[in-house]
C-alpha cells in the first residue's frame, strides 16, 4: 500500500521508499489493526505542509484500516526490492524500496570483484545511480545502508547477468527488526 507524505516525512525525496506502520486510533469506524505503507515519491499538497506528520493514504490503505474492510495480507516489508533503470552497461540505476526506513546509502559490487564496492549517488527519491567508464559485469550485488539505524544489508548477486532496464529483482532479504 502506498502513501504520499507531508514535508517532514517526504524530506524532498529522501523519504521515498521508506516504510511506515500506521493505524487509526480515534474513529469508531476504524479497526485497531495497523497497516504498512510505503512512502511514494509524491509529496502531498493542499494544506498538509504545516502538519508535523501527515500521510496522504491510498484508498487501499484507508480500506485496510476499516472495521468492515478486508486487511491486505500482502507485506511489503519482507524483502528489499530493486527496480533497475539505466539504458546501457555504463549507466546503472536502481530504485530500492521496502527497506528499514529511509535509505542512507547504496553501493554496487560487480561479478568477480570480491573487494570493491562502488558508492552510488542518489538520483532522486529512492532512485540511486552509478556511472562507470567500463561496462558493468553482472551478476551485481548491492549493499544498502539505512539512514536511521545505520544497519547494512547485502543482497548478493541480486541483479543477474542479462539484467534489463525496468525489471524488478527481489532480494528475499531485509534488515533485521
Amino acid at each position: 500500500m502506498v502513501s504520499a507524505g507531508g514535508a517532514s516525512l517526504f524530506k524532498s525525496g529522501i523519504g521515498c521508499g521508506a516504510c511506515y506502520q500506521i493505524k487509526c486510533t480515534s474513529k469508531s469506524e476504524c479497526s485497531e489493526n495497523p497497516v504498512t505503507v510505503v512512502m511514494t515519491d509524491d509529496e502531498c499538497r493542499d494544506g498538509c505542509e504545516t502538519e508535523s506528520v501527515h500521510f496522504d493514504l491510498s484508498g487501499t490503505a484507508f480500506g485496510a484500516m476499516a472495521i468492515s474492510g478486508q486487511s491486505s495480507q500482502r507485506s511489503f516489508g519482507d524483502s528489499l526490492q530493486k527496480v533497475v533503470g539505466g539504458l546501457n552497461p555504463y549507466h546503472f540505476e536502481a530504485l530500492v524500496a521496502y527497506g528499514d526506513g529511509e535509505i542512507g546509502g547504496v553501493e554496487l559490487k560487480q561479478a568477480l570483484d570480491s573487494d570493491t564496492w562502488m558508492s552510488m549517488s542518489r538520483l532522486w527519491g529512492a532512485v540511486w545511480k552509478l556511472d562507470v567508464s567500463a561496462p558493468l559485469r553482472a551478476p551485481l550485488s548491492l549493499r544498502v545502508t539505512s539512514l536511521e539505524s545505520g544497519k547494512t544489508v547485502v543482497a548478493t548477486d541480486v541483479i543477474p547477468a542479462g539484467w534489463e532496464p525496468g525489471a524488478k529483482y527481489k532480494s528475499n532479504m531485509n534488515f533485521q527488526v
